[in-house]
């Protein structure tokens, strides 16, 4: 098969430091085409990975060259319309997170994406983070999920995101939400607290959760707290797993004292962070998704319905 052609808008940090270096190791795919409005990083980038079509102008990309699938990379308050466009033009789209600044503009990718034939992803890269998945299995392995849990801390002072065009909960912590998600199943119920502390914008989001098939969920989040902590539990019938994705997994069964750690490394193979967090392993996915015409996990239809739960957790504040 011939490679899957590939379009970047958006040269930045994120892009050139987990999918351009992920795309680049994939004999299927190839970066044809990349696009910026800043000259500087889109040659560097271009250069780099030997690309020769550069754009300054995603709607010249689009028209001009050959594309299978667009990688839309940039701050979620610019998505909507290149993405309706890219949509339009019947190309594959990812996108990282959030999807889009409200459930509404979700909905709208999702339903376009649907009529017109494009497969679709949403970079939730928790839910490829390979000792996360991989404790997942273990877990699941001695019977259903019971019990779930996603912390996520931040000291965070730098004011509102994006100068206020999205709130923390949207554009952050999106990611706790859906690996719970992702480990729970759908929601049946919910209550939440959300406060403002030392802000004048609401920083910390927590709730606690009964899914549809009777599991509970902890959402634990707060953005003024000591430093970046990002873990996850998921305990089923004797078996708990007490998982950071930036450092270890343990895994205790049986009631076992010492149990069994498995490093971010070792369960990716690798030491290098586009691997160790997720980011070559969702790309992966969704070139593979491409290749045998199948929806990927993340797409615009199930980001929705994470969308939908940060709506929920916002309705369901009981202060």
């Amino acid at each position: 098969m011939k490679p899957i052609r590939i379009g970047f808008i958006g040269a930045g940090s994120l892009a050139n430091a987990m999918h351009y270096p992920s795309l680049a190791e994939f004999e299927d795919a190839q970066i044809v085409a990349i696009c910026d409005l800043n000259e500087q990083h889109l040659n560097a980038t271009a250069d780099k990975y030997q690309v020769d079509r550069r754009y300054t102008n995603y709607r010249q990309m689009l028209e001009q060259v050959d594309l299978d699938a667009v990688y839309v990379i940039m701050p979620p308050h610019h998505l909507f319309d290149i993405v309706i466009h890219c949509l339009q033009a019947k190309k594959h789209v990812f996108i990282e997170k959030p999807p889009g600044l409200t459930t509404y503009q979700t909905a709208s990718f999702a339903e376009l994406a649907a009529k017109n034939g494009c497969l679709t992803m949403c970079g939730f890269n928790r839910r490829f983070i390979p000792l996360l998945a991989q404790s997942k299995s273990l877990v699941e392995e001695q019977g259903p999920i019971i019990q779930c849990t996603a912390t996520f801390l931040k000291y965070h002072t730098g004011g509102r995101y994006y100068n206020g065009a999205i709130d923390i909960l949207t554009c952050d912590a999106i990611h706790a939400v859906d690996t719970l998600r992702w480990m729970g199943g759908e929601v049946r119920a919910l209550a939440s607290t959300i406060h403002a502390y030392e802000s004048t914008f609401e920083n910390s989001f927590n709730a606690l959760i009964e899914f549809e098939n009777g599991a509970t969920g902890f959402l634990v989040t707060n953005w003024m707290v000591g430093r970046r902590v990002h873990t996850f539990e998921m305990h089923a019938k004797g078996i708990s797993a007490f998982v950071d994705g930036d450092d270890c997994a343990h895994v205790y069964h049986g009631n076992q004292e010492a149990g069994r750690t498995i490093t971010a490394q070792e369960a990716a193979g690798s030491d290098l962070r586009h691997k160790s967090y997720g980011f070559y392993f969702e790309n992966r996915h969704f070139i593979d998704c491409i290749g045998q015409g199948c929806e990927p996990n993340t797409c615009f239809a199930d980001a929705v319905k994470t969308m939908e739960l940060v709506d929920r957790i916002y309705a369901s504040r009981i202060c």
